[in-house]
C-alpha cells in the first residue's frame, strides 16, 4: 500500500517545482506559537498561498503544526509532548508536505522537536521494606529499584542520594546492557533493642535546570535476636494486704522486661525458696506477674509474708526478686449505740438543755478503731452533749415552735475513726406538746361591707374569719361583737355577730337617709387558759336605694295659688321664664334629676332644660299668644325605678299689670261694675287692710313652719328646704315689668355632693301671685293698681309694692 501511495506521488509531481525546509521548536510551546515564515523562508508570495489553497499533508497521526495562508506562516496548533510523541528516540522530528496548485509546487518541511526537562525522575514505587536480622554481618548488599525519567540528554537521570548513612551506604553500578544497578550495603552492625525499625530516603536526581527529583521511602525492620536476658522491674517489691480480705485479691505484680522480641522475649514468672505457708497463702500467675490469695490472712497470726520470685525466657536466661507483703488490721466493728432513756412528748414551752435522751456507746475495735463520735446530721433545736466516754445526751438547745413543727425525728449518728469509717445510727421520734401561745389572727386588717338600704332584719351582711395556730381547744376561735354605740345607741341594736362561724347578721332595717356608714369592733377569742384574743375593726356603708322622689323648692304651691310669671311681648328668643329647682334626698345616680315639660297651653311657645330646669321662650312672642299660659313641669331623677315629682308654673303673657287685669277683667263674673272714686278708695283701703293682716298671719305662720321644719329635719337629717314665695316687685316705675331679686341656698345631705342638683340664679323676671279661681282676688289686685294709679296714694301703700327679695336657703347637715 506504502509502495502504491509513493508511485502514486511520483508520477503526479512529475515535472512539478519541490524543495525542503527544516525548523527547530521546543516541546511544550502554547497553543498558537509561531514555528517558522515558511513564505518567506520558500520565497513565496502571501497571494500566492491563496490562490494556490497551500495545505499542509501529513501521513502522520495527530496535527501538531497548521499553515496560516493570509500571514505566510506556521503555528503550533496543539501541544507537543516529546516523551509522548518520541519516547526516548532521539532527534525527535515532525514531518510533513506543503503542497500548491496551479502550478502545482510540492515542499518537504521537517520540525525538530528539542526535549526541555518537564519530567521528574520516578521510582516504580513509593516505598520498599526490607527485613534484616539484627545478626546480619558488615558488608551485606540489598538491590534498591531504579528511577526512570522521561526526558533525554542532559535532562535525564544522573545520580542517586540515600540518606541517612549511618548504617548504610549506597553503591551504583553499570551493567552490561547499558543500565544502572543501585545496592544498599550494611556498613555497621544492627541492634534491635536500640533501633527496631529504620526509615531511609533514596533520592534520584537529573541533570536538567533547573534540576528534578524523585523519592522512593526505604523501610527496613530490624529481626530479633535471642541476646538479652530477663530484667525484674525492682530487687524488692512491697505490699501491704488487709486481714480477711477475699480469696482472689491480687496482693502485688512482679514485672519483668526482655529487649528481645517475639518468642526470645516470652517471660515465665515462678515462686522459689519459700516456705510451705507462704505457698498456701499466695500465687503468682505465670503468664503477668500477679500475686494474689489462695488462702486467709490473719494480722493476729502474722504480720509480714516476704516471698521470691523467678522470671525465666525461652533461652534459659533469668533473673529474681523478692516480694514483703505487710498485713494491715481493718477496722471491722461498728459501733452500738444503746438508749439508756428516752422521752416521746416534750412541751413546746421546754427550758433550755432539757434533757430528752441518753444514750451509750460501744466499739469492741481498738485504738483509732475503737474511737467514736457522735452527731446529729439534721438541723434541728438539739445538740448532743457528752458528759463521760461513750456517754451522750440528747438536750434543747433553742427554744420550741409546735406551729413550725410538731414532730422531730433526729437522726443520731455514730462513726469510729478507722480508715475506712464504720457507723450507726439511731432515729428517735419526738412529739411537741402545744400550749397556747399564739392569739387568733384575722385574714384582714380591717374590713369592709356593704348593704342596701330597706334591708330585711336578720339578713347576712358579712364574714369575718381569724386564725389560730395553735391546736386543738387552743386554736378553737370564738367571735364576740364588742360594745359600742353608733349616734348614742347601741351597736348591738344595729348588727349580731355569729360566735362559731363570725357571720354578721342586721339586726333592723337601715335608712341610709338617716346613716349612711358606721363601724364596729369585733373580737376573736380562742379556747385555750387563759384566752388569748385579737380584734378587727369592721365598717358598715349603707348603699343608697331611690327610695325618695324629688322636692321641688321653686316655685312652691301653696294652696290653691300658684306662683305666676310674666313674659313681656317683646321678649326674644330665649327669654329666661323662671327655673325650676329640686333636690332629691337620694345620693348617686338616684339624685340625679332631669327636667321635662309635661304639659303647656302652648308647646311651641316653651321648652324646660333637661338639666338646669330653666324655662325659656323657643320663638318670638306674639301679639296673638294668650295672656295665660300654663305650664306642667315634671321632675325625674336617674333611679330604677325612677320617682317623679310635677309642678305647675303659670306665665303671663303681657307688656303691664293693666293687660294681666283686664284680662282677668274680662273672665270676672262681675261686668257690671260701676263706682266713682270714693268707693275706689274705700275698696283699696279695706283691701290694704286686709293684705296688711294677712301678712301678719303668713309671716307668723312661716315661721312657725320654719321652725317645726328645722326640728324634723333636724331630727330626721332630710334636706327640707323651706321655701318663701316672691313678692311684687317695684311698680312705681311705670315700666309694667315686675323686678325682682331671688337667691337659693341649698341645705344637702352628707352624700349629696354625689347628686346633680342645679342651683337657680338672680334674675329679672317678672313674678305674679295668681288665684284665676278667686274674682276677690282679681277684685283686690284692681282696687290695688287703682290706688297705685293716684298721685296723692299714700307712701305706706307704695312701700308694700316696692322692690322685694326672697331667699331659698339650702343647708348642709
Amino acid at each position: 500500500m506504502e509502495e502504491q501511495s509513493l508511485l502514486f506521488f511520483s508520477l503526479l509531481f512529475i515535472g512539478c517545482v519541490f524543495g525542503q525546509i527544516s525548523y527547530t521548536i521546543p516541546e511544550e510551546m502554547a497553543k498558537g506559537s509561531l514555528v517558522g515564515n515558511i513564505a518567506q523562508d520558500l520565497g513565496l508570495q502571501n497571494k500566492r498561498l491563496a490562490s494556490g489553497k497551500a495545505r499542509i499533508y501529513t501521513r502522520e497521526t495527530g496535527e501538531y503544526i497548521e499553515l496560516n495562508r493570509d500571514r505566510g506562516v506556521l503555528l503550533v496548533k496543539e501541544r507537543i509532548d516529546r516523551e509522548a510523541l518520541c519516547r526516548q528516540t532521539t532527534p525527535c522530528a515532525l514531518h510533513f508536505q506543503i503542497i500548491l496548485e496551479n502550478p502545482m509546487e510540492f515542499y518537504t518541511v521537517t520540525v525538530q522537536i528539542i526535549d526541555i526537562n518537564d519530567n521528574a525522575p520516578t521510582f516504580k514505587r513509593s516505598e520498599i521494606n526490607f527485613k534484616i536480622s539484627e545478626s546480619a554481618i558488615t558488608g551485606a548488599k540489598f538491590l534498591l529499584a531504579s528511577a526512570v525519567d522521561l526526558d533525554v540528554g542532559i535532562n535525564d537521570l544522573k545520580r542517586y542520594e540515600l540518606k541517612p548513612t549511618d548504617n548504610f551506604a549506597l553503591k551504583v553500578q553499570n551493567n552490561a546492557s547499558g543500565n544502572q544497578n543501585v545496592e544498599m550495603v550494611l556498613q555497621k552492625p544492627l541492634d534491635r533493642e536500640k533501633e527496631e525499625q529504620i526509615s531511609l530516603v533514596l533520592t534520584a536526581v537529573d541533570g536538567g535546570e533547573p534540576q528534578m527529583s524523585g523519592t522512593m521511602l526505604i523501610v527496613i525492620t530490624v529481626l530479633d535476636a535471642n541476646d538479652n536476658a530477663p530484667v525484674f522491674t525492682q530487687s524488692t517489691y512491697k505490699a501491704t494486704v488487709t486481714e480477711n480480705s477475699p480469696k482472689g485479691t491480687v496482693v502485688a505484680t512482679v514485672t519483668a522486661t526482655d529487649a528481645d522480641l517475639g518468642t526470645n522475649s516470652k517471660i515465665t514468672y515462678s515462686i522459689a525458696n519459700t516456705l510451705k505457708n507462704d505457698i498456701v497463702v499466695f500465687e503468682v500467675n505465670d503468664e503477668n506477674g500477679k500475686v494474689s490469695l489462695i488462702g486467709n490472712v490473719d494480722f493476729e497470726e502474722s504480720r509480714t509474708y516476704q516471698i521470691n520470685f523467678l522470671a525465666s525466657d525461652d533461652g534459659g536466661f533469668t533473673d529474681s526478686c523478692e516480694l514483703i507483703v505487710e498485713v494491715q488490721d481493718v477496722n471491722d466493728n461498728k459501733p452500738e449505740i444503746n438508749i439508756m432513756s428516752k422521752s416521746n412528748v416534750i412541751s413546746e414551752d421546754a427550758k433550755l438543755n432539757t434533757v430528752v435522751t441518753m444514750i451509750n456507746i460501744e466499739d469492741r475495735d481498738s485504738g483509732e478503731n475503737g474511737k467514736v463520735q457522735c452527731f446529729i446530721s439534721e438541723t434541728v433545736p438539739f445538740i448532743l452533749q457528752t458528759s463521760t466516754n461513750n456517754f451522750y445526751s440528747l438536750v434543747t438547745d433553742s427554744e420550741l415552735d409546735r406551729e413550725r413543727a410538731s414532730e422531730y425525728n433526729i437522726t443520731v449518728t455514730c462513726s469510729d475513726e478507722g480508715v475506712p469509717s464504720l457507723s450507726s445510727s439511731v432515729t428517735l421520734t419526738l412529739q411537741i406538746s402545744d400550749v397556747n401561745d399564739n392569739a387568733p389572727v384575722f385574714e384582714r386588717s380591717s374590713y369592709e361591707a356593704y348593704i342596701v338600704e330597706n334591708n330585711t332584719p336578720g339578713l347576712s351582711i358579712f364574714t369575718v374569719k381569724a386564725r389560730d395556730a395553735d391546736w386543738n381547744q387552743n386554736a378553737r376561735v370564738s367571735y364576740i361583737l364588742e360594745d359600742s354605740s353608733v349616734n348614742g345607741v347601741p351597736v348591738s341594736s344595729y348588727v349580731s355577730v355569729s360566735a362559731d362561724s363570725g357571720v354578721i347578721h342586721a339586726v333592723r332595717s337601715f335608712d341610709y337617709e338617716q346613716i349612711k356608714d358606721f363601724h364596729f369592733r369585733v373580737k376573736a377569742q380562742d379556747g385555750g387558759s387563759p384566752p388569748l384574743s385579737s380584734n378587727v375593726t369592721v365598717k358598715i356603708l349603707i348603699q343608697d336605694q331611690n327610695d325618695n322622689p324629688p322636692q321641688v323648692l321653686y316655685p312652691l304651691q301653696t294652696g290653691g295659688s300658684m306662683v305666676g310669671e310674666m313674659v313681656p311681648r317683646s321678649a326674644d328668643v330665649g327669654y329666661l321664664v323662671s327655673k325650676v329647682v329640686a333636690v332629691d334626698v337620694d345620693s348617686g345616680q338616684n339624685a340625679w334629676l332631669s327636667y321635662k315639660l309635661q304639659k303647656a297651653t302652648d308647646r311651641a311657645l316653651f321648652e324646660v332644660g333637661l338639666q338646669n330646669g330653666e324655662i325659656r321662650t323657643i320663638r318670638q312672642v306674639t301679639d296673638k299668644d294668650h295672656v295665660n299660659q300654663k305650664l306642667t313641669v315634671i321632675v325625674e331623677d336617674n333611679g330604677q325605678p325612677s320617682r317623679s315629682a310635677t309642678v305647675i308654673v303659670n306665665v303671663a303673657v303681657a307688656d303691664s299689670f293693666s293687660e294681666v287685669l283686664s284680662e282677668f277683667t274680662d273672665f270676672s263674673q262681675d261686668k257690671e261694675y260701676n263706682g266713682n272714686l270714693t268707693f275706689y278708695l274705700v275698696l283699696a283701703l279695706a283691701v290694704v287692710s286686709f293684705l296688711f293682716i294677712t301678712c301678719l298671719v303668713v309671716i307668723i305662720s312661716v315661721k312657725i313652719y320654719r321652725w317645726r321644719q328645722s326640728r324634723v329635719l333636724y331630727h330626721s337629717n332630710l334636706p327640707v328646704i323651706p321655701y318663701y314665695p316672691p313678692r311684687y316687685s317695684d311698680t312705681l316705675g311705670g315700666t309694667g315689668t315686675l323686678q325682682h331679686v331671688y337667691n337659693y341656698e341649698v341645705c344637702r345631705t352628707t352624700d349629696s355632693r354625689k347628686s346633680d342638683c342645679k342651683f337657680g340664679r338672680a334674675g329679672s323676671q317678672n313674678v305674679l301671685i295668681m288665684d284665676p279661681s278667686s274674682t276677690g282676688t282679681m277684685q283686690r289686685i284692681q282696687s290695688e293698681k287703682s290706688i297705685l294709679d293716684e298721685p296723692d296714694s299714700p307712701l305706706e301703700v307704695r312701700k308694700h309694692f316696692s322692690q322685694s327679695q326672697f331667699t331659698v336657703s339650702v343647708c348642709d347637715h
